[in-house]
């Protein structure tokens, strides 16, 4: 996977599998109330952010998309990602239809089929039409998020385009080490979400020991630990200045040993639901 760098942010870009480049660094907006969304995005796009990551079931897209129409920044410049909710796997074309329409955009950069929900067994069929807006030019990447071992290998067996990433919970406490290293076996990138450990990770004396150490927050190491190691990683805050705190932690580089004793915090312990059950339909 290659790597430069934007002047725009100094935010690491990498390839992903089929040369589109993507801001290592992003925001994400889970959680974030539709009514906040606009002046939430407003404000990471004023900072420097250039991948805003969102969803149809956050229920915020359209502030993401009124974000994004106030913005004097060029469209090529930012990068958007959304997902399909679970409970439209069974009719993916009007639900990329309608999250297009809600954010605004001809073109988005990444879809994403947020989880595999197994018990309906209809994301091998979801991914051929994700296959198809992707051949048909709607959107620059197609991929996964939540995706376990066996769910790749059950939608590789098929698939006529490899997923250009897997978005999955991983903090230092609950990295997914084997699934991270299978997922770019494969060329397929791997993106963070709850990268904090919803903050349960930050108080560890690995993390506060380096804090100390750099003159940074606890949650810069962990966002630096997280682009040393090769996460694509999406961290969400409504607040100006976390907003801007995260996004410095780009510019903190952590030595290889320091990057090794935080991967040592791995305990196993999974915040978010577990995939290899979830089948909640998010509608």
């Amino acid at each position: 996977m290659s790597e430069s760098t934007s002047q725009a942010t100094a935010v690491p870009m990498l390839a992903l599998n089929n040369g589109v480049r993507i801001p290592q660094l992003g925001f994400g907006v889970f959680q974030i109330p539709p009514e906040d969304t606009r002046v939430a995005v407003g404000e990471a796009l004023a900072a420097g952010y250039r991948h805003i990551d969102t969803a149809a079931a956050y229920r915020n897209e359209a502030g993401v998309g009124a974000a994004l129409a106030e913005s004097a920044i060029p469209r090529e410049e930012i990068f958007v990602t959304t997902k399909l909710r679970n409970g439209e796997q069974g009719s993916p074309r009007a639900a990329f239809e309608a999250s297009r329409k809600a954010l605004g955009l001809d073109v988005i950069d990444l879809y994403l089929i947020h989880w595999p929900v197994p018990s309906q067994g209809l994301y091998t069929q979801a991914w051929k039409e994700l296959e198809a807006l992707y051949s048909q030019g709607l959107v620059r990447a197609i991929g996964v998020s939540n995706f376990l071992s066996g769910h790749l290998d059950t939608l590789l067996a098929g698939a006529s385009v490899v997923p250009a990433v897997n978005q999955i919970e991983a903090h230092p406490t609950f990295h997914q080490a084997a699934l991270a290293d299978k997922s770019r076996s494969h060329g397929i990138a791997v993106e963070a979400y709850s990268p904090l450990g919803q903050g349960r990770d930050l108080d560890s004396p690995v993390v506060t020991e380096l804090a100390a150490k750099y003159s940074v927050t606890p949650a810069q190491v962990v966002l630096a630990w997280h682009l040393g190691i090769g996460n694509i990683v999406i961290p969400k805050s409504a607040t100006p200045a976390r907003i801007r705190e995260n996004l410095a932690a780009a510019s903190l580089s952590l030595a290889p040993e320091e990057l090794e004793r935080i991967s040592a915090l791995e305990s196993g312990q999974r915040i978010g639901a577990d995939p290899a059950v979830a089948a909640f339909t998010q509608m």
